[in-house]
């Protein structure tokens, strides 16, 4: 049976994924950004948590972690890297596999927004949830890694199926997009970056992605290799628009 991915914008620009599996009815929170409004959305829709999947350390998407816990007594599990700030049950890396019911997450490693980053990919549902990896349009910063572990980090992902649904963490894209259309363009990306201010200014989220509108339009995928790479997110750095 399928997944059911429940998205709702919480902090500033975050967003919250409630996931369950509908096999057993068990649930997972993708990252604990808002501990109050991720439990207020869980009881809204009647499920109670019993995971938390972390991607990274960052207080944004560990911090709720002890207040779901205490609330729900969620299993939490993550990269170790998680026990900077909050507590970790079960600490998972690149290649491992995290069942939630019959639903089986891969875990990716995607560090160089952190060291420690990693994502989960669910192959049967064609969905993956990469925390402050890659986001539509864009990709996270590096606080942490170098540009080639971030290229590599992009690599894996781009290699998941076209189709695949990537949830960001992050409502970022009317800014990615401004970034993007200040480098070399085409018609893909200006009409992409058209329908993204549209939805944007209908208060329409523009999260989840898929992997194939990010590598025909992201220009950070569009990089070609490390090098180019590490150009493209050193003017993101500095962009002002």
């Amino acid at each position: 049976m399928p997944i059911t991915v429940h998205q709702f914008p919480c902090l500033s620009d975050n967003y919250g994924f409630l996931v369950r599996d509908e096999a057993t009815g068990q649930v997972a929170t993708i990252d604990t950004p808002d501990a109050d409004a991720i439990l207020a959305e869980a009881a809204k829709l009647g499920w109670r948590i019993d995971m938390i999947l972390n991607t990274h350390w960052h207080p944004d998407h560990a911090g709720g972690n002890a207040a779901i816990k205490a609330a729900m007594g969620a299993t939490i599990v993550g990269p170790n890297e998680v026990t900077r700030i909050a507590p970790l049950d079960r600490p998972v890396g690149g290649g491992e596999t995290v069942m939630l019911g019959e639903t089986a997450f891969q875990v990716i490693d995607t560090g160089g927004h952190t060291l420690g980053h990693i994502a989960y990919h669910d192959a049967a549902d064609g969905v993956a949830f990469v925390g402050d990896t890659l986001f539509a349009l864009g990709c996270g910063r590096l606080f942490e890694g170098t540009a080639e572990q971030m290229w590599d980090s992009l690599s894996r992902l781009t290699a998941l199926p076209d189709e695949t649904r990537v949830y960001c963490a992050h409502e970022y894209t009317a800014s990615n997009a401004r970034f993007a259309l200040s480098l070399e363009h085409d018609d893909a990306l200006t009409a992409r970056a058209e329908a993204v201010f549209a939805a944007r200014e209908r208060g329409e989220p523009t999260v989840p992605t898929t992997i194939g509108v990010e590598k025909a339009t992201n220009p950070f995928l569009l990089a070609g290799d490390a090098e180019r790479f590490a150009a493209v997110r050193a003017a993101k750095d500095a962009f002002k628009g």
